[in-house]
């Protein structure tokens, strides 16, 4: 029976590492172990652990959840079927499609709509705004889209959904730096610094050395004990844009704090001139 590493699920779902493993956590799905000890996840947790997303950010209860989870699980193949499958409401139930069979999942509202297919070998998990079954597919969302909601998630302090859709963001649009930037931040924000240097790094790859960027780089640097490199961020940062204050602030302070003076006093100076001249 084929199984999924963790990477496959952020491939096939763009789910987040910290998503995944919260999902575990509450019992959700409960993935198998590799010979070295990471995660096994079957075809069945593929499908449950997009579901459970779902039903989280549609606010449902733990209980509900459970409850359709269990049921979806039950009438769900072990593999993915050369048919295809599709998930699906009628009415206010949950129907599951294989081939020319189908199976109600649950008598409740239920908020998600997949469609499942392998194309050239890869398995391809589609997301889509539900009706009725014959109803036309909502159109796709977009990066900005997604990012609004990101937003939305964020200020509404559900940080997992926020995370998930910047990601999303970046997926469709790796142009969009503020996407980067606020997904970095809130993995850093979480004690998650080394995902948040990959982001950042993969930010980089794909926008530049945007100076807010570099900047978030060099406080995460420095709270990994990596002075030198934060130098360079803070560096870079206001090399990008010199009327960066923090940027200034954060340099002199390094400096200060490796015995160089002499620098200290000049991106201080600034600091305290581009201070002034916002005031005024």
């Amino acid at each position: 029976m084929q199984s999924y590493s963790v990477r496959d699920i952020e491939r096939v779902l763009h789910l987040p590492r910290s998503t995944i493993r919260s999902l575990i956590d509450v019992g959700f799905v409960t993935p198998t172990r590799g010979p070295r000890r990471e995660y096994r996840f079957s075809f069945q947790d593929l499908i449950v652990l997009r579901a459970a997303r779902a039903l989280i950010q549609a606010k449902v209860s733990r209980r509900r959840i459970r409850r359709s989870l269990e049921d979806l699980r039950k009438h769900l193949p072990e593999t993915m079927p050369l048919s295809g499958l599709s998930i699906c409401a009628v009415g206010d139930r949950v129907v599951v499609r294989d081939g020319n069979s189908q199976y109600q999942a649950d008598s409740g509202q239920y908020v998600l709509g997949l469609d499942v297919s392998v194309e050239d070998g890869v398995l391809r998990v589609v997301e889509r705004e539900f009706g009725q079954p014959d109803e036309a597919a909502a159109p796709p969302r977009n990066a900005e889209d997604w990012f609004d909601d990101a937003l939305d998630f964020e200020e509404n302090g559900d940080i997992d959904a926020a995370i998930d859709a910047y990601q999303q963001t970046v997926a469709l649009d790796g142009q969009n730096v503020a996407a980067w930037i606020n997904w970095g931040r809130l993995l850093h924000d979480r004690g998650n610094k080394r995902e948040a240097e990959a982001v950042y790094l993969r930010a980089i790859e794909q926008c530049g050395p945007d100076a807010v960027l570099m900047f978030n780089l060099g406080v995460l640097l420095e709270d990994l004990g990596r002075t030198q490199a934060a130098l360079e961020a803070y560096q870079t940062a206001v090399g990008e844009d010199p009327a960066l204050a923090d940027g200034h602030y954060n340099l002199a302070r390094i400096y200060e704090s490796i015995g160089q003076p002499q620098h200290a006093i000049r991106h201080l100076g600034q600091y305290r001139r581009l201070l002034h001249s916002e005031s005024r």
